[in-house]
């Protein structure tokens, strides 16, 4: 006996599902198959169980309508499926400043302007703390300007045994990288910010630092792309402005100061380079670029003055030589100055 579609719908509208609509209306009847006395669909539902009478009911009704075979198939919704994770091992992107493994401190020497000694300064700094016995590394960000290779007495290029992680290089006790230390003594780098700053990037995160208690940045003069870039990937815990006394100077160097509190970074004091010239022969001391600017402008801010550092002619050739007035003459007045600071530092527990 052969049974029509329609008289199929109308016996499934006569069974009422839990919202008491008929199953029909519910939705719940789908892909209905009508052949002779063959009868099969499919009814969705949220869970199986609860419908279980109303499949029996389904069946008993259709048999009795003439159907000799009845095939009622019950399937559950499925929720939506997520999108793939194609990065499942991808970490997330860090949201802040971020430590740099095996490093405890890091400690930028910034200036306001060029010309004031902040490279100097900074090498010798990283000198006089590895004297002091600390575990120091050097990171040379001034990419347009990259001196400390020739300060410490570095050269050659760094290797990369596995081609992720870049091998520093090392002398006087201090680990030290530079963009320098990649391209050839009178080759000028000419990189827009991006790129200026996806290098400071890689030189804080895939060079093989090591354990070290602290880490001097020697920063580039201003406060551009490098100044941002590492205040915003890198925990910063402090930075040392360096200014000459003359006031053109100072102008700059309280743009500096500016900067790091905008950026939440400590400023743990200034030095005042070129402080004063004692003549060599007659022992007259002058005051070739004034004198008590940094002084006055470190009481004005509220900072500590760290040093006031001479101009001697010994500081510049022991620099230009490769080997800072701390390393070749420590005993001297002008590495005394440095081991001043660094002794400081330490005591305060800054490095």
């Amino acid at each position: 006996m052969s049974i029509t579609r329609e008289q199929v719908l109308d016996c499934l509208k006569e069974i009422k599902d839990p919202s008491g609509k008929d199953i029909v209306e519910a939705g719940l009847v789908r892909a209905l198959n009508v052949d002779g006395d063959a009868v099969r669909f499919v009814m969705e539902v949220a869970s199986p169980e609860p419908y279980l009478p109303i499949k029996a009911e389904a069946e008993e009704k259709l048999a009795a309508l003439g159907a000799a075979k009845v095939s009622i198939v019950m399937t559950a919704h499925s929720k939506p499926a997520a999108p793939p994770d194609l990065k499942p091992n991808r970490k997330p992107e860090p949201t802040g400043p971020e430590k740099i493994p095996g490093i405890d401190r890091i400690i930028a020497v910034a200036s306001g302007k060029g010309g004031v000694g902040k490279s100097t300064v900074a090498a010798n700094l990283a000198c006089a703390l590895a004297a002091e016995g600390r575990r120091v590394g050097m990171l040379d960000a001034d990419v347009y300007g990259p001196s400390q290779p020739r300060m410490l007495g570095v050269s050659g290029r760094p290797q990369s045994p596995d081609g992720k992680l870049i091998l520093p290089l090392r002398n006087y006790g201090v680990t030290m990288m530079s963009i320098g230390l990649m391209t050839n003594d009178d080759q000028a780098v000419v990189w827009r910010g991006p790129m200026l700053m996806g290098a400071l990037q890689q030189m804080l995160s895939q060079v093989q630092w090591g354990a070290l208690d602290v880490l001097i940045v020697d920063l580039p003069p201003g406060t551009g792309d490098v100044q941002m870039t590492l205040a915003q990937k890198a925990h910063l815990d402090g930075a040392i402005v360096v200014s000459t006394p003359q006031d053109v100077a100072l102008l700059d160097a309280r743009k500096g100061i500016d900067m790091f509190n905008q950026m939440k970074t400590p400023i743990i004091g200034m030095i005042e380079n070129m402080s004063t010239h004692i003549c060599s022969n007659c022992g007259f001391e002058e005051h070739v670029f004034g004198h008590g600017g940094v002084v006055a402008e470190a009481e004005k801010l509220g900072v500590p003055l760290l040093a006031e550092i001479p101009l001697h002619l010994d500081i510049r050739l022991a620099s230009d030589g490769g080997a800072p007035i701390v390393v070749s003459k420590p005993d001297s007045a002008q590495a005394q100055a440095f081991r001043k600071v660094a002794k400081s530092l330490v005591a305060a527990g800054k490095a």
